[in-house]
């Protein structure tokens, strides 16, 4: 198997919060699965949510039936893994709010048609983004990359937050040996645990970043992230990522990259 990893970037990003949605817009603070395989969608060309006609309706039973838009429904399997670039400060991206008037005419009831929107976005994100490419689906979205082709134009939330993708390269995907080690990634809380500080550990080139003589880490970002969605209704199913430099410890497979990162797909 192949590895396709690739820088993405922006001047902003707004991937919405939907629990908050009167007076202010707020955003996650990292990309998360489901927004990411919404690009690989726009990439490929698959539909959205703007092209779904409503849920199926099962006539002979007179219920409705599940259903996600085309680019879920393909892209679902998808292995993944999100880097946070290291010019964010402990995995953290820097957000501004942003005040701006949305005067369509059909935005508000208010006199005029006018809406004022409070919206919270972040400052000039950048990942690093690898796919493990083990499916059909994976190879279209390697191709595609690869040869710089695309259907629809990828955005980082909204479709004025153009995405920026670049510094793309395949490699073969070597599983670590290593059982404890910094992760490089965003990974799920309940796969990892952190390691017991071990001296012997900073011997290994794959584990030792030199941060932090103890191994116990200098930073701890943690933030509930939309991993995939409800068939019914479509609200995104959240998990819990962490993203740390302490060294760590799990029992799923660890691949090593290039240049010594250690990732996680999921």
């Amino acid at each position: 198997m192949d590895i396709l990893r690739f820088t993405l970037s922006g001047k902003q990003a707004f991937f919405k919060k939907p629990e908050v949605n009167s007076y202010y817009y707020f955003t996650y603070g990292n990309i998360h699965k489901v927004a990411l395989l919404g690009i690989f969608g726009a990439i490929l060309g698959y539909g959205g949510y703007t092209q779904m006609q409503g849920f199926v309706r099962d006539k002979k039973q007179s219920r409705l039936s599940p259903g996600f838009p085309e680019f879920y429904e393909k892209l679902q399997k998808l292995k993944i893994s999100i880097l946070p670039a290291s010019d964010a400060k402990n995995g953290v991206i820097p957000k501004k709010i942003q005040t701006f008037n949305n005067s369509v005419g059909y935005a508000s009831g208010e006199q005029g048609g006018n809406l004022i929107v409070k919206e919270q976005w972040l400052e000039y994100p950048k990942w690093e983004i690898c796919l493990l490419i083990d499916s059909d689906e994976a190879e279209k979205v390697k191709e595609s990359v690869v040869q710089k082709k695309c259907v629809y134009y990828p955005y980082l939330g909204k479709n004025d937050h153009l995405a920026d993708i670049y510094d793309v390269r395949t490699l073969e995907a070597k599983i670590t040996a290593s059982e404890r080690g910094r992760l490089h990634c965003l990974a799920l809380k309940e796969e990892i645990a952190i390691a017991e500080p071990d001296f012997d550990d900073f011997d290994d080139e794959d584990n030792a970043d030199g941060e932090n003589a103890d191994g116990c880490g200098s930073f701890r970002y943690e933030e509930a992230l939309p991993y995939g969605m409800d068939e019914w209704t479509n609200h995104y199913l959240m998990k819990t990522f962490v993203f740390t430099d302490a060294l760590l410890e799990t029992d799923a497979d660890v691949f090593l990259l290039e240049d010594g990162k250690r990732i996680m797909f999921y």
